[in-house]
């Protein structure tokens, strides 16, 4: 099937973009404009760290090692792609796009007020113990999870809960940008973060729909039939519900403020993305568009708690991807299809197909053991890193100097006023 690698390795290219330049303009258009450069630069490194230690040893932790008791890989069976076959490695470079964008979606809740060198160490600690055996337990046929019957079409629990709740996290042991939330800090170039939404859209096709290639959780190409029939089924509920999730922010942010406007927009699409990538082949093209309405709106309403209990998620990383994560997961077990291409649920009704509360059931224990996975270990992690190098820059530097000059030695604006407290 020479169509399906050419689609692979176009898939993967399409995940690679997401992270640089997607997330980093998304990010950067809503960080202020002393801190651009800093947002950017920690999606970009994230791609470069993740991306040579998968290949050393992520790989096998998450898919080609001996199965340590249904929770990782060992790390040395495949060390380097040691006796991987050729044929294996756009399966590889794939799976390492999914690594790489989960780290940078974290650096979304502490932006403004971290050292790069902080963020730089947390890398490969965060993606060794924490991602690596959650892939491994959720995507493997050896892994715990897998094991459960769960349903993670290309990352709910793997990516967003996982980045959501890290991102949390950190937020809380990092502490509040001086200032919060009293100043206004507002996205400094909207612009950006509209055409970063746009490119997360067109990438996450190769995100989802790129993921047929673990549907069986063997890595190979499926027969033509099968192949086309379940691209195009999760293209279509990719596509529709991120259209609702969109007009269901929307609609919640008008009641609650308002206003309809460009920032609520480009994070309902993200919120619509992020819901359908664990149901994406599980849900019928009504049940995605249910889905994404449903996700826009909560998500649009849950942003807003952060004020509430004080949390300086710079950029909403809980309130859409933990959220929308979570909702995309459990509410498998209310839409899954029966007659759903994806053959991983082949035959599997949710609670308003008949279905029963089995599979909703098994949705809320792969949501629930994610939680404790990724908080536990998480926490451990942020904790080690405060209390040895520190995570914060200079309060000078984060609020006078900023943290693009502080810790670059550049500005992405040389204009006067650029460094000012607010923008």
């Amino acid at each position: 099937m020479d169509g399906y690698y050419a689609w692979m390795l176009m898939a993967t290219a399409m995940v690679l973009l997401m992270t640089v330049p997607a997330l980093a303009l998304f990010y950067g258009g809503m960080s202020r404009s002393k801190s651009v450069l800093n947002m950017m630069m920690m999606s970009y490194s994230a791609m470069a760290v993740v991306g040579i230690i998968y290949v050393m040893w992520g790989w096998s932790t998450s898919f080609g090692g001996d199965d340590v008791a249904g929770l990782f890989g060992n790390p040395f069976t495949t060390f380097g792609l040691k006796d991987v076959p050729w044929e294996s490695y756009i399966s590889v470079a794939f799976q390492l796009t999914f690594a790489a964008i989960t780290v940078a979606l974290i650096s979304g809740a502490i932006a403004d007020r971290v050292k790069f060198s902080a963020w730089l160490l947390f890398i490969p600690f965060f993606v060794t113990i924490v991602y690596f055996p959650l892939a491994h337990m959720v995507w493997n046929a050896d892994g715990l999870i897998y094991g459960w019957g769960a349903f993670d079409y290309a990352g709910g629990t793997v990516v967003h809960i996982n980045a959501g709740l890290a991102g949390g996290i950190l937020a809380l042991v990092v502490g509040k940008r001086i200032g919060w939330p009293r100043e206004q800090m507002r996205p400094h170039n909207l612009t950006l973060t509209m055409l970063g939404a746009g490119l997360l859209w067109f990438g996450w096709y190769g995100f989802n729909v790129g993921s047929i290639v673990f549907a069986e959780g063997d890595g190979g190409p499926k027969d033509t039939a099968q192949f086309m029939s379940e691209t195009g089924f999760t293209f279509m509920t990719t596509t529709l519900a991120t259209m609702a999730a969109l007009l269901g922010w929307l609609v919640v942010e008008k009641i609650l403020h308002g206003k309809a406007t460009s920032l609520g927009a480009a994070s309902g699409i993200v919120a619509g993305l992020v819901a359908i990538t664990p149901a994406a082949g599980s849900v019928s093209p009504m049940g995605a568009i249910v889905l994404g309405a449903i996700s826009g709106g909560v998500c649009a309403w849950a942003v807003g708690l952060k004020f509430r209990f004080g949390l300086d998620d710079s950029f909403d990383v809980v309130g859409v991807h933990l959220v929308a994560g979570l909702l995309g997961t459990i509410l498998i077990g209310f839409l899954a299809a029966p007659d759903a291409p994806n053959p991983a649920a082949a035959d599997t009704s949710g609670l308003l197909y008949g279905g029963g509360f089995d599979q909703l059931l098994i949705q809320l224990a792969a949501a629930g053991f994610a939680l404790l996975w990724v908080g536990a270990l998480t926490t451990i992690i942020a904790l080690a890193i405060k209390h040895t190098i520190g995570w914060r820059v200079e309060d000078e530097d984060e609020v006078t100097t900023g943290i693009d000059f502080a810790q670059h030695g550049e500005s992405a604006y040389d204009i006067a006023g650029s460094t000012g407290s607010s923008f």
